[in-house]
């Protein structure tokens, strides 16, 4: 009987899709994302379910779309005992672990989200979603010198070094174990602060830095700023995920690499996310499996998928997609600086995509193929009424 593969999930947390290499980003220097893609399966229309962290982590995990998986706000844990990828792949016979950025458990909600209170909150061992190794951090956004705690730590231990190396080599040894194995890796780069160092690559220069066509001017400014630094951590990320990879045996091991929501760096004059514009909900997923050839998929996907997906891998099988769109939502409102001001869902196809405020009105309606930077909302167009109409019909 063939031994099932070994499972790695590689979870970036704001890598929007468009800035890698392989997408096309002339600001991008990704090199080992780049060779990967070449050697695997580009998934160029993946999308985040929700474009905030707990939200699409709860999905991903799950299978099931906030709130119905019990996170329907920012500071909600997943709740005690949720079942999850973890749990089905135990069942099969699999050793689980994870690695690095939780986001998932109790937390306080009057300390500062950046630092070490957040970074050494203890996720109890019923929050840490049934998987039977863990080792990370609640959230923090120390991306230098993490705090980790779990199976083999009861207390936060500070751990020096560049926070996606770090993960990786720890990752990287829990992984010579015999198989089959599922592991994720859950980084935090390359979130803000966009200004923290990055491993030795050195801030780009703001001025060099292209901006795409829908930065109007009055966000330029603060764009390249940010973007000086992203593109650095980007860097020292695809870096320390080629080390993580380069230490599996690809033979026996699907390797997914993916985000968990992108960044608006300025599109539409925005920042940040939660926000349905391509720069958020759209996220890079590539897929490493043995015997799989290269390829650019063009249907659509969602990071709900990656559940069904993978007990599909460990079982031998195909999972059925026979999909033409993809939901995303924001079911909340995160009150933090320069988030999305309101509740929304919405279907994206390849060629289409139609937000709908929370009462049900049309708010963004965009046609993808003709307009892949979203510079005109074809919502009031009488000529698109119908379209719009049918497309309602959907959601």
């Amino acid at each position: 009987m063939t031994r099932p593969p070994n499972l790695l999930w590689i979870v970036t947390t704001q890598w929007r899709a468009q800035a890698c290499g392989y997408a096309g980003d002339a600001n991008a220097r990704t090199p080992r994302l780049d060779a990967l893609a070449a050697t695997g399966v580009n998934h160029a229309q993946a999308v985040t379910p929700h474009p905030f962290g707990p939200f699409a982590r709860a999905a991903m995990l799950t299978g099931v779309p906030s709130p119905e998986n019990g996170v329907s706000d920012y500071f909600d844990p997943l709740p005690a005992g949720t079942r999850t990828i973890a749990h089905c792949l135990e069942e099969r016979g699999y050793a689980t672990a994870f690695f690095g950025k939780w986001h998932l458990g109790p937390r306080s909600r009057t300390v500062p989200l950046v630092g070490a209170a957040h970074a050494t909150t203890v996720v109890a061992p019923e929050y840490r979603g049934g998987f039977g190794f863990w080792e990370g951090f609640e959230s923090g956004f120390v991306l230098n010198d993490p705090w980790l705690h779990g199976t083999r730590l009861p207390t936060p231990v500070q751990f020096y070094g560049y926070q996606s190396d770090v993960l990786g080599e720890r990752a990287a040894r829990w992984t010579e174990r015999a198989g089959p194995w599922f592991c994720v890796v859950s980084l935090e780069a390359p979130h803000p602060p966009y200004e923290a160092s990055s491993a030795g690559v050195g801030r780009r220069a703001p001025a060099s830095l292209m901006l795409a066509p829908n930065v109007p001017a009055a966000a330029v400014n603060q764009a390249r700023g940010e973007l000086a630094g992203y593109h650095a951590h980007l860097e020292a990320t695809d870096r320390a995920i080629g080390r993580l990879v380069g230490a599996i045996d690809l033979a026996r091991t699907v390797v997914v690499i993916t985000s968990v929501h992108g960044d608006m760096h300025g599109a539409h004059g925005l920042f940040r996310k939660g926000w349905p514009y391509e720069e958020s909900v759209r996220v890079p997923l590539l897929v490493c499996a043995p015997g799989e050839e290269a390829r650019c998929a063009a249907a659509p996907v969602s990071l709900l998928d990656l559940p069904a997906m993978t007990l599909a891998w460990a079982d031998g099988t195909t999972a059925g997609r026979d999909r033409t769109l993809a939901r995303i939502s924001m079911p909340s409102v995160v009150a933090l600086p320069w988030q999305c001001d309101r509740v929304w869902r919405g279907v994206r196809s390849p060629t289409r995509k139609l937000v709908l405020n929370a009462d049900g009105s049309p708010w963004l309606y965009f046609d993808l193929e003709r307009d892949p930077w979203e510079l005109e909302n074809l919502v009031g167009h009488p000529r698109h009424a119908a379209e719009i109409a049918a497309w309602r019909e959907r959601i």
